[in-house]
């Protein structure tokens, strides 16, 4: 089981450098764990990439598709005190934003705040470093 970051799940969704890297990743290991705002950091991303030409209209029905598919399966971490306690506490810490934040605070929620008991894909160097400092073996997605 490993935490999966925004960053990560959208190779999974739009074509990219990144997808084949994604995809393997998932059949290595199927149970993703994510912050509850992960879906809509997903639709964030791919209507900033419709909205910037990098995406058409058709490209992304098929990712919010994907989208669907892919959180029938995952599990996610509710927005909860606890998570808002250890992203406070992240944003004191790392140099990190509010959003990026709740992921590492998810992640250590989800890991029983034992972080190197999980791994943590990501794509985002910043929330890499923190969550590596944190104790989290860093996968790229």
């Amino acid at each position: 089981m490993k935490f999966w970051d925004t960053s990560a799940v959208v190779p999974l969704l739009v074509p990219s450098a990144r997808t084949e890297a994604a995809v393997r990743r998932v059949r290595e290991d199927p149970a993703m764990v994510v912050w509850w705002g992960t879906s809509t950091e997903c639709v964030s991303a791919c209507a900033r990439l419709e909205r910037e030409g990098r995406l058409t209209a058709d490209g992304m029905a098929q990712a919010l598709g994907r989208l669907h598919a892919v959180a029938e399966h995952w599990i996610e971490v509710p927005a909860s005190a606890a998570v808002r306690e250890q992203a406070t506490r992240a944003l004191r810490l790392h140099p990190l934003r509010a959003a990026d934040a709740l992921q590492l605070g998810a992640a250590i929620v989800a890991a029983d705040h034992s972080p190197a008991t999980m791994e943590f894909v990501t794509n985002d160097e910043r929330l890499s470093l923190a969550a590596a400092k944190e104790g989290f073996v860093i996968k790229p997605g």
